[in-house]
């Protein structure tokens, strides 16, 4: 990963991108955002505050890497920034690909079930992926600390872990002894929180069978790595793959998410809907809807940043038309339910853009994903967005917000 933090990456350089088009609209008719704002101001000046951003998306945000260089920049900006890692998965055990910034170690044989996959068929929660163990023990070792942009560390001292304790036939135990001072248990969100006598960087336990249940299973569907910090938390929800109708699969993702009040919640979900010809503009609409009402249930004074999605190619060969059809969808969405649009499509370029993208080695092959520099333009992107906006909200100088961030 690379250490320059500077917005290097969107100098100009590329005449395809449409520069002017990157800003947040629709924000002034979203009163949320100026409480957001405010708020991010506030840790900005190196007061405390508390920040959490929900981020959901499809193989974009499960990979997290231009979310990571989002959350990066945000818990940077002031010493009290760096909020608490949260909600994670740990996707390695349920052999689909984890982000580069934890690290999970694990044994036993473990099978992965993603919302995504019309075949997989058992519970979800918020991840939208959940692993299944049906042996008699398995260790797992988490690291919060892994490959990412510097050494400020991320620490914790409770840890929830969420799985299917409406079963008894498995026990988590830890390896260290003397380690939980307190144990809380959560039968509506299906999770158990560990307080713990220290606070850790690492933590491994194991998953233990209880005598001889018939056809056990222990259904692994997140954890999440809390401590008391004030600042920024940003939790991103991505599965390879997933569209709305897929989340809409999940039956515990309302559960846990009332466990939290987003400040933010971006939702970047699209390019899987948009994919195949079949897709259907009303269907989406319904489920985009039902997420919105979903969010404002856990926060109504929560900001809502839609996003549409960005140009692609279907099967390799062919611009996609329908992701014109999306947008225009979104707008509506935004103008209804006085929400604001991050338009990266018309930002990219629009129609067929992703070829420009792709010829600049900013995309892969399949122009639907990004390469390492894709991600970090579409980052440094977003932010500078997102801070002309609170520049503008609060009356600040031009650029004094993004300069602060990009120079702590």
């Amino acid at each position: 990963m690379g250490q320059d933090y500077t917005l290097d990456t969107i100098q100009n350089r590329y005449s395809f991108i449409n520069w002017k088009a990157n800003q947040i609209k629709f924000v002034e008719n979203a009163p949320s955002f100026a409480k957001l704002f405010r708020k991010l101001d506030t840790i900005a000046k190196g007061k405390e505050e508390n920040v959490h951003i929900f981020h959901i998306g499809g193989s974009h945000i499960q990979a997290d890497i231009y979310s990571n260089r989002l959350r990066t920049y945000l818990q940077h900006m002031s010493p009290t920034a760096k909020g608490q890692r949260g909600f994670i998965f740990p996707y390695k055990i349920a052999h689909t690909n984890n982000p580069s910034n934890y690290n999970v170690e694990y044994d036993g044989n473990w099978t992965g079930y993603r919302c995504s996959i019309k075949k997989d068929s058992v519970a979800w929660g918020m991840s939208g992926v959940t692993a299944v163990f049906k042996d008699s023990v398995a260790n797992i070792k988490i690291k919060a600390n892994h490959r990412g942009y510097d050494a400020q560390q991320y620490d914790f001292n409770r840890i929830r872990i969420f799985y299917d304790n409406w079963s008894e036939d498995y026990e988590i135990h830890f390896k260290e002894e003397g380690l939980i001072a307190d144990t809380k248990v959560n039968k509506e969100a299906h999770f158990v929180e560990y307080v713990l006598t220290q606070t850790l960087e690492e933590l491994e336990f194991c998953v233990q069978r209880i005598g001889n249940p018939e056809n056990p299973e222990f259904l692994m569907m997140g954890m999440e790595l809390m401590n008391d910090n004030p600042g920024v938390q940003y939790t991103t929800i991505g599965v390879n793959g997933a569209s709305f109708s897929y989340y809409d699969r999940c039956k515990f993702f309302n559960d846990q998410l009332m466990l939290y009040t987003p400040d933010l919640f971006i939702v970047s979900v699209g390019t899987n809907d948009a994919y195949h010809p079949d897709f259907d503009p009303e269907e989406y609409t319904m489920y985009y809807e039902n997420l919105i009402l979903n969010v404002q249930k856990a926060n109504p004074d929560c900001a809502v940043l839609l996003t549409v999605p960005n140009d692609s190619y279907y099967k390799r060969k062919y611009p996609n038309p329908r992701t014109r059809v999306m947008q225009k969808i979104i707008y509506k969405l935004a103008e209804k339910h006085k929400m604001a649009v991050w338009d990266f499509y018309e930002i990219m370029g629009g129609f067929n853009s992703s070829r420009d993208w792709y010829q600049h080695k900013l995309m892969p092959k399949d122009r639907i994903h990004f390469t390492q520099l894709g991600y970090r333009i579409k980052a440094d992107l977003l932010l500078q967005a997102l801070t002309n906006s609170w520049e503008k909200e609060l009356q600040l100088a031009p650029n004094s917000v993004l300069n602060q961030i990009i120079n702590e």
